[in-house]
């Protein structure tokens, strides 16, 4: 599942504001807006806080051949 969709629909199933979800995650709002509309230059170090939340952290994944 891509990143963005899976910090939106986990967003959703806590029934958290995109402002909840960055004041819990430590980080800023725009941030986390960042993330959900799939910005592709995003601190690492940051993602991997708002993961924490959720239990998950990046990782190696097999690229998607097109």
């Amino acid at each position: 599942m891509a990143l963005p969709i899976f910090i939106k629909e986990k967003r959703k199933l806590l029934n958290l504001t995109q402002q909840d979800l960055a004041d819990k995650a430590g980080v800023g709002i725009r941030f986390i807006r960042d993330m959900e509309q799939g910005k592709i230059t995003l601190r690492m170090d940051k993602v991997n806080q708002v993961l924490n939340l959720f239990g998950q952290e990046l990782g190696p994944v097999p690229q998607i051949r097109k």
